[in-house]
Formats: C-alpha cells, sequence, structure tokens
C-alpha cells in the first residue's frame, strides 16, 4: 500500500473518530486513550491536532463560514472541516492542494450532497490565511 493510500485511510479513521467523539461528548483524544486497537500514527495526530488547536480551529471556521454557525453545520461537515483545518496547520508537509482533494473527498462520501462544495470553498479560504504562500 502506497503511502498516499494509507494516508487516505488515515484520513477516514480520523474521521470517524472526530464524530465518534462529538456523538458522545468526549475529546478525539479521550476516545483515543478508550480504544482497544489504537489508531495508526497519523490518524491519532489528526484527532490530537484537532483537540489541542480546538478553539483557534473553531475560530476560522467561524470567521470564514458566512452565514453558518458551527452548530447549523452537518455534524459530518464539522468533523472534516476541523481535521482539514488541523492538517492545514500542523501538517505543514502535507500540500495544500492534498488537504483540499481529501477532505472534499471524505466530505462527498460520507456526508451531504453539497458537503463537498461547502467544504471545498470554506477549506480554500482558510488555506489563504494560515498558509499564504
Amino acid at each position: 500500500m502506497s503511502l498516499a493510500d494509507e494516508r487516505r485511510d488515515a484520513r477516514e479513521r480520523a474521521l470517524g473518530l472526530l464524530y465518534e467523539a462529538e456523538t458522545k461528548g468526549c475529546t478525539g483524544t479521550e476516545l483515543l486513550d478508550q480504544l482497544p486497537v489504537p489508531a495508526n500514527d497519523f490518524a491519532a495526530g489528526l484527532v490530537r491536532a484537532v483537540d489541542e488547536h480546538q478553539v483557534q480551529i473553531d475560530g476560522l471556521l467561524s470567521e470564514f463560514s458566512q452565514g453558518w454557525t458551527l452548530s447549523r453545520m452537518p455534524a459530518l461537515d464539522r468533523a472534516t472541516l476541523r481535521m482539514g483545518t488541523a492538517e492545514l496547520l500542523t501538517r505543514p508537509d502535507v500540500p495544500t492542494a492534498v488537504v483540499l482533494n481529501e477532505m472534499v473527498e471524505l466530505a462527498s462520501r460520507f456526508s451531504t450532497d453539497d458537503s463537498g462544495r461547502f467544504v471545498n470553498g470554506l477549506l480554500a479560504k482558510i488555506a489563504t490565511q494560515v498558509r499564504p504562500n
């Protein structure tokens, strides 16, 4: 399996964990600590990054999501946006286009028909601020 495939699978796992944590009312890190089989390092790193940067991430999402509050967004979109923003903030080794493409793919597969476009537009705006080059 290629690195790209491994990371794609890890992102899908991280999205599931973030969604589960939100529905259970706990942090992603708390959920990671309860897993009988640990998540791989990339997935766990994304989940922890969302927790560690939650205030900044939610601030960016609120700032750039014109007309949408966080609570109004579908839960899977919210989890995808948080994870994508965390990856943009903490993983400079991953190209911006890769982060956006992967998050759009996840949103398109697991959320609403319009989620891919919504996630793409919002993350692209955030990327211009957190990765200006």
